[in-house]
């Protein structure tokens, strides 16, 4: 079961998840195109390994485990797997 990122990454986009993720799932990046364009970060779901070492760094604690995430949020278990469908 992935890790999502919700709506609080929203023009925040703090990369601390992206240093604390060992596995290097949470996109975009600073050096990344996209980074510029997209208004948060996003975890593959297919790559993430659950470890949770995204959680406790995450400034504005937008990071939930799937069956977490709020409910007014649900919606973003689709963006983040939608951002990785391009």
């Amino acid at each position: 079961m992935a890790y999502i990122i919700a709506e609080p990454c929203i023009d925040t986009k703090d990369t601390a998840c992206v240093d604390a993720c060992p596995v290097d799932c949470i996109h975009p990046k600073k050096d990344e195109p996209e980074y510029e364009t997209e208004v948060m970060l996003y975890i593959e779901p297919d790559e993430c390994i659950d470890c949770g070492a995204c959680v406790p760094v995450c400034p504005v604690e937008a990071i939930f485990e799937a069956d977490d995430l709020p409910e007014q949020w649900a919606d973003f278990a689709e963006r983040n797997a939608a951002y990785y469908q391009k």
